[in-house]
């Protein structure tokens, strides 16, 4: 089974607020002491972190829930309860996190540390310290903690690299990545031999060192599903540049030309602007028969293509990867060509802001029954969540923020009349005109 893993939907839960507390002091010797009840603590958010170690999505697989902890709950003598730990979790750089029902894209998860809040924590109830005012001294009123927000996430991941090896299966993509770095690629002689993307750093100098990515399973029909390559190709999205590597000497009976016209029409279906992207043509196997040959009539054609396109023909290297020829000059020429090229991005790239769940204050009034309603809305489930239903003056206090919001008149409008039963969430009350 493979170990690389680009794609996971993960639920975020973060902390409830801890519960106000209604209490009032009862000390010797201190009359009409008044409320002392503490304010609950603050829920958990729930935060990802990038971590530069994890490559891969692969934690994700069977851990798809993560939960932070609620806050606690205030206490007498005015005391509040201690806001709870934020939960963080680890994610690969190259993270994008999108909320899972809408698609909507919640933060890029780049730079190694970067940190992002997904879900965030309730904010603590009120004790009735805070409910104290002339006309009521002592009130027997306190919140519950606030709900902490629930999402569906659907985490993808983006290898990060600088430059995206590309090109038809067998030409010698993962031998010139072995070869030029310290990365280990599964090899052999038949296509497909690669499964995930592998990424290797290459080391010239120092101070000149750059990552490249083996993209896999690209051939002619890859944007449309065909092959593995709809898996991978959105890799080659962070990518500066490209090396796209050609077999010369057409080993496994294909026409090199093709190849590579199969490959571009590939990057141009799945992003136009990837043609783009600076490029180097690498014409592999020069140490089999035939390919010096082949090389001549490619560049010809080459020349060829980019004049229709009205484009600047790339460089072409001539190297042998299982020899190691030519392949240090490649190398030279591919740094020099990340020193000088600007980066292209295949989207208008957004000022990123938090992400802010807006509370919705609409409801809906629902006729389940004959004498029977149901409320439902975001904002009074959420009331109705943080109301004390143990103390008279908290009910007391969610009537009157009912009535502020409309929803007598709501249920009045609808044909209710006294002695109606009206559920919210799971509270039941009777209809009083």
């Amino acid at each position: 089974m493979s170990t690389f893993l680009d794609r996971a939907r993960v639920t975020a839960i973060a902390g409830k607020g801890g519960d106000g507390m209604v209490a009032f002091r009862r000390e010797k010797y201190v009359p009409d002491g008044g409320p002392a009840g503490g304010d609950g603590g603050r829920g958990g958010d729930v935060i990802f972190k990038v971590d530069e170690g994890l490559r891969t999505l692969m934690d994700f697989r069977y851990n798809r829930h993560f939960k932070a902890n609620n806050g606690e709950n205030g206490m007498s003598k005015s005391k509040y309860g201690a806001d709870a730990k934020d939960l963080i979790v680890k994610v690969p750089p190259g993270t994008i996190v999108k909320e899972a029902e809408t698609g909507r894209l919640i933060v890029d998860l780049v730079d190694h540390g970067q940190e992002a809040i997904v879900a965030k924590g309730g904010r603590g109830g009120r004790g009735n310290i805070k409910f104290a005012t002339h006309k009521n001294p002592a009130p027997s009123i306190a919140e519950n903690g606030e709900p902490g927000e629930e999402l569906d996430l659907q985490l993808e991941l983006k290898v990060l690299a600088d430059i995206g090896l590309v090109g038809y299966p067998s030409v010698g993509k993962s031998t010139l990545l072995s070869v030029i770095s310290n990365a280990e690629p599964k090899i052999a002689d038949y296509q497909f031999t690669t499964l995930v993307p592998n990424l290797g750093v290459v080391h010239l100098a120092p101070d000149q060192e750059f990552v490249v990515a083996d993209m896999p399973g690209l051939i002619e029909g890859a944007s449309s599903g065909i092959g593995l390559g709809i898996h991978f190709l959105r890799h080659i999205e962070r990518t500066k540049g490209l090396l796209h590597i050609v077999d010369m000497a057409g080993v496994h009976g294909r026409e090199p030309f093709e190849d590579f016209i199969s490959i571009m029409n590939e990057l141009k279906v799945y992003n136009e602007k990837l043609l783009l992207r600076p490029m180097i043509v690498v014409a592999n196997k020069m140490d089999i028969p035939d390919a010096k040959e082949n090389l001549s009539n490619f560049k010809k054609q080459l020349e060829q293509y980019y004049q229709e396109l009205e484009m600047k023909t790339p460089e072409i290297y001539p190297i042998s990867a299982w020899q190691h020829a030519g392949v240090q000059e490649l190398m030279r020429a591919t740094y020099q060509l990340l020193q000088t090229a600007d980066f292209i991005p295949l989207e208008e790239e957004n000022e990123h802001v938090d992400y802010v769940i807006e509370e919705d204050d609409s409801f809906e009034i629902v006729a389940v029954d004959e004498g029977l309603w149901e409320i439902r809305g975001e904002k009074i489930e959420k009331l109705y969540a943080m109301t004390n239903t143990a103390h008279d003056e908290s009910l007391q206090r969610f009537a009157r923020q009912m009535r502020s919001m409309g929803i007598d008149a709501a249920l009045r409008e609808a044909g209710a009349v006294d002695g109606d039963i009206v559920l919210l969430s799971d509270f039941q009350f009777e209809f009083v005109d």
